[in-house]
C-alpha cells in the first residue's frame, strides 16, 4: 500500500456553532465551517505532505453523533494538554491519560460537545 489507510474523517454535530468552539478550545486551533447546500462542513486544519488524515465536522440530518460509533483518534504533542481543556470547553472526560505500552505512548479518551466519544494519541 502506497498511503495510509485513512484519507478522511467526518465527525456529526447537532450544532455546528457549539461544535466548532469546542473544538477550537481544546485544540488551540481555528475551524472554517462552509455551507455546501445546506450540509454545514468545519473543516480541521490540514497541511499537505504532513502525517495524519484531514477531516471536518459535518452537520447534516442522517449523520448522528454517537459514543458507541467509529472512534477517531487525534495526534497530540501531550494528550494531557487537550484534556486540560475539554471540560472546560463544554465536554467530559470518558478516559483519562493512559499509557498503552512504553513503545506505543499514550492515549486519552473524551466526550465532545455533541455526544462523540473522540480519542487522543501521543508518544509522551
Amino acid at each position: 500500500m502506497k498511503r495510509n489507510m485513512v484519507g478522511w474523517f467526518e465527525i456529526p454535530v447537532t450544532d455546528m456553532d457549539r461544535a466548532t468552539s469546542f473544538y477550537e478550545t481544546v485544540f488551540n486551533i481555528e475551524i472554517k465551517v462552509q455551507d455546501f447546500g445546506g450540509i454545514l462542513m468545519g473543516w480541521f486544519p490540514f497541511s499537505e505532505g504532513k502525517e495524519g488524515a484531514a477531516g471536518s465536522l459535518i452537520k447534516q440530518e442522517s449523520y448522528v453523533p454517537s459514543e458507541e460509533g467509529t472512534l477517531v483518534y487525534f495526534m497530540s504533542d501531550d494528550v494531557q494538554q487537550e484534556l486540560d481543556r475539554v471540560e472546560a470547553a463544554g465536554g467530559k472526560i470518558y478516559q483519562s491519560k493512559t499509557e498503552i505500552s512504553p513503545e506505543h505512548g499514550f492515549m486519552g479518551v473524551f466526550i465532545d460537545t455533541e455526544g462523540n466519544r473522540v480519542a487522543l494519541h501521543s508518544q509522551k
